[in-house]
């Protein structure tokens, strides 16, 4: 990964830009003379004079094209021009910029690049589950006292046929996996070492439905509660159509089943909804949030998201970004529509929303979920909560691990920390983790 930093202004600008430059080094960056090819771009600015601030603004405009070709690169306005303005009219006026900072403080930036991440890192997690879903990956061979978590894959395939799904053609039709076998692993993972297990399904909680002897997902639940050595317990996805009373009220009473739930949405307006087959409304949608708040205080909702859906409006799209500032989810995994070759929508519709505009929406949705989170994220500080640790990480040599409600917590600690579940005080809160300390006796 490489920065750039162009400088405009007095000696103390080019005093706060080399103080930038250490601490990104620090972060494993390295110097790139050209600054359309770096990843990381800061602007320090100056506005003593007019064309100092014009020069800025100029410099912004001209980066614009690459800003828009690579949507990864960080922009990090610095300096004067923001201690001056502040950040909500340049916010406004320069979007695509993704952190502002004061003058003479390197703090931002750091901070959103260490966020960014720990983002990626739950992204790719993201990534190899949904993978492991659609069985394009195996689940590894359990290494005793290494790995803390596993997957145990329930229903195979999907019969649900969502337009733009390819998963029904590549995996075939839903298929329950029979109880003993699933407890048989789970029973055997647990035996080496495995903490927590995830439960896996296209429509994780149509487990059963295929076979009239198999049980429902919530009477599996209760199975699983009882293996020894086992901590936690997951499960996804879910879907709003099969999400019953009684799966409710096995995550409310199963002391091992953790209170976080992913049931996702894809969309929220009903034209879109109805275009994709997905078989509720936006209204049913929200209820059933309701209900699972109103049985389980606490709890965490993660949903999917979908953006430039092909026909999908900006009115549409806005229906979307606002029953997200509604409902106030926990998380959004968000991905902008791309046609998967043989699906529904690929035969049937045009994909007609642009990819710039597709970028925008998923951005907007982004910086909105980024604030939402941030909130919900503030009622966990000096609160004291159980973290389930999993790993060390190599850089910064913090232990890594997850409250019930699926949040990540980083706890500094020279002590074994693997597999253990210890309470932990908050110390501090971002949008994409949390800090912590070992509460102790």
């Amino acid at each position: 990964m490489k920065y750039h930093i162009w400088t405009e202004g007095c000696q103390m600008n080019e005093a706060d830009s080399s103080r930038v430059a250490s601490a990104l080094e620090h972060l494993g960056y390295t110097y790139e003379p050209v600054i359309e090819k770096a990843d990381v771009i800061v602007l320090n600015t100056c506005v003593v004079r007019q064309s100092a601030e014009e020069k800025a603004v100029g410099r912004l405009t001209t980066l614009l094209p690459t800003i828009r070709s690579r949507p990864d690169m960080v922009v990090n306005l610095m300096g004067c021009m923001v201690g001056v303005k502040g950040y909500n009219p340049l916010q406004k006026r320069f979007p695509y910029v993704d952190v502002f900072s004061p003058p003479s403080d390197p703090g931002p930036l750091v901070e959103y690049l260490i966020q960014r991440d720990i983002k990626d890192e739950e992204a790719a997690a993201t990534a190899r589950r949904f993978a492991l879903m659609d069985g394009d990956i195996l689940l590894p061979e359990p290494q005793k006292g290494k790995q803390v978590s596993a997957f145990v894959s329930v229903v195979l395939g999907c019969s649900h046929a969502c337009t733009y799904c390819i998963i029904p053609y590549q995996r075939g039709i839903e298929r329950s996996r029979p109880p003993q076998d699933i407890l048989g692993e789970a029973r055997a993972l647990a035996a080496q070492g495995i903490k927590e297990i995830t439960l896996l399904g296209q429509i994780v909680d149509r487990y059963g439905k295929d076979e009239p002897t198999y049980p429902s997902l919530a009477q599996l639940l209760a199975q699983m509660n009882d293996i020894e050595g086992l901590e936690r317990i997951r499960f996804l996805t879910s879907h709003p159509n099969w999400f019953t009373d009684e799966l409710l009220e096995a995550v409310a009473t199963l002391p091992k089943v953790m209170p976080h739930i992913e049931i996702p949405n894809q969309a929220g307006d009903d034209t879109v909804l109805a275009n994709m087959r997905r078989g509720y409304t936006a209204e049913q949608y929200r209820q059933l949030v309701h209900k699972i708040r109103a049985r389980i205080p606490g709890v965490s909702i993660a949903t999917d998201i979908i953006v430039g859906f092909p026909g999908e409006t900006d009115e549409q799209f806005q229906n979307t970004y606002d029953l997200l500032a509604e409902l106030k989810l926990d998380m959004v995994h968000l991905a902008r529509y791309s046609p998967r070759k043989g699906t529904v929508s690929e035969r049937t519709m045009e994909d007609d929303v642009t990819n710039a505009e597709k970028w925008r929406r998923f951005r907007a949705i982004e910086k909105l979920q980024q604030d939402v989170v941030t909130g919900i994220h503030a009622e966990y500080l000096d609160k004291t909560v159980p973290i389930l640790f999993e790993e060390k990480e190599r850089v910064r040599q913090r232990w890594k691990g997850r409250t019930p409600t699926n949040k990540l917590v980083f706890v500094a600690s020279d002590e074994e920390l693997r597999g253990k579940v210890l309470p932990v005080h908050i110390t501090w809160t971002g949008p994409w983790s949390m800090l912590g300390e070992l509460v102790t006796a």
